[in-house]
């Protein structure tokens, strides 16, 4: 999607240890007109597909995926980093290995919002080594809901996650795919 990574060029920084900066406009601040053009894309890719729940995770996801679930007329389910007191016993769990925080820790879904039947598309900001879209993958399975595929905001296409979790027979659309990404190179797109 040219209108992303000329905004990745415009005003994403590359930070220390591969991590890319985009937060003056996707996951701190937000850019809500912006990302609404993003939701729009993510409907046009997934429209034909029956979505009935847009599942992400807490905290940079949320306001994606409520922003593309408007297109969707559907609800966004969150997985929560920590089991709160107003979670119950009923949740399915699953593991998220951090690159950006170097921890790994548990991620629950109360199962009164993710159940059999249900065709859920994931959406993120960003997929890299893949373990964040892993875990989601985990918890659908775990409900026997069926997944239709994951719309991933910026996939950094060299590393392995894109391609492991393609090869597992997902489908993956990542709307802006770094091919290579350096302080002294700059960032280069696929295609």
């Amino acid at each position: 999607m040219k209108l992303l990574e000329e905004r990745i060029l415009k005003d994403g920084k590359i930070g220390q240890g591969d991590v890319l900066k985009v937060d003056s406009f996707l996951n701190h601040q937000i850019d809500v007109a912006f990302v609404q053009e993003l939701g729009k894309e993510f409907h046009r890719l997934f429209a034909d597909c029956g979505v009935n729940k847009i599942l992400t995770i807490e905290a940079s996801g949320i306001g994606i995926a409520c922003l593309t679930a408007q297109y969707f007329n559907c609800p966004v389910v969150f997985a929560k980093k920590t089991k709160t007191n107003n979670i119950y016993s009923d949740v399915y769990t699953s593991q998220v290995d951090s690159y950006t925080h170097s921890r790994t820790y548990d991620i629950v879904v109360s199962s009164e919002f993710l159940k059999s039947g249900d065709r859920v598309l994931i959406i993120d900001d960003f997929l890299a080594k893949g373990s964040a879209l892993l875990a989601l993958l985990s918890l659908i399975r775990a409900a026997n809901a069926e997944v239709v595929g994951a719309g991933i905001v910026i996939e950094k296409a060299y590393q392995q996650g894109g391609q492991l979790v393609r090869n597992m027979g997902v489908r993956v659309e990542s709307l802006a795919r770094i091919a290579s990404m350096s302080v002294e190179e700059g960032i280069t797109f696929v295609g």
